[in-house]
């Protein structure tokens, strides 16, 4: 559950130490994490998350497009009731680093008076945009706010944030699939995989 001091709750999933693993995809140089790791962790945290909101009705709210597989997929991986929005922001276009400006493309439909909101986001690098929708929310009469991220890029954070469920800690690498994109591609990928830079620097 949410806490009161700013702090990064690491993942028993790090991902650091690991051997990237070899990848078919001809734009991809390895593999991060599996389609098989990915359903493993994900039904982990949905565990966890209908342990700790178990008879709060929390209302999920999925960080447009990225976080859209990472959503479908949790929330059938939790038991207790819950009812979830969506919402776009824009901090990245095309480009791979983040601006550390947030523009709101769509806003939620549903209100969050009262309600206890976890934030569903695919990575968390600077942490800007989430700080921005966290400090958003709490004006909007939060209950209280949690976030769960896919991934956490270790070392990159800008902002302190409260971070409750982390899915894998990973290193500082161009990351696609499974909802992650360069360019609106690669989000189709049923796994994690590293781009090649020749692809992005140029």
């Amino acid at each position: 559950m949410p806490t009161d001091s700013p702090q990064f709750i690491d993942s028993p999933q790090s991902l650091l130490a690991f051997d990237r693993r070899p990848s078919s995809h001809p734009d991809l140089e390895s593999v991060l994490i599996t389609e098989e790791e990915l359903k493993a962790r994900i039904a982990q945290l949905g565990a966890e998350i209908s342990r700790d909101y178990a008879d709060k009705d929390p209302l999920l709210v999925c960080v447009l497009k990225g976080a859209v597989y990472f959503m479908t997929d949790l929330t059938r991986a939790i038991s207790t009731p819950l009812t979830f929005d969506f919402m776009a922001v824009s901090s990245y276009g095309d480009a791979h680093k983040s601006s550390g400006v947030v523009r709101i493309i769509k806003d939620l439909n549903e209100s969050m008076t009262d309600r206890h909101v976890i934030i569903i986001e695919d990575i968390l690098d600077t942490g800007l945009t989430l700080k921005y929708l966290a400090r958003n929310f709490h004006g909007r009469g939060a209950a209280s706010i949690a976030i769960a991220t896919l991934l956490l890029k270790e070392g990159m954070q800008a902002a302190a944030l409260d971070v409750q469920y982390v899915g894998f800690t990973i290193p500082n690498a161009f990351v696609v699939g499974y909802g992650l994109d360069y360019a609106q591609h690669y989000r189709n990928l049923p796994y994690i995989g590293v781009l090649k830079p020749e692809l992005y620097n140029k």
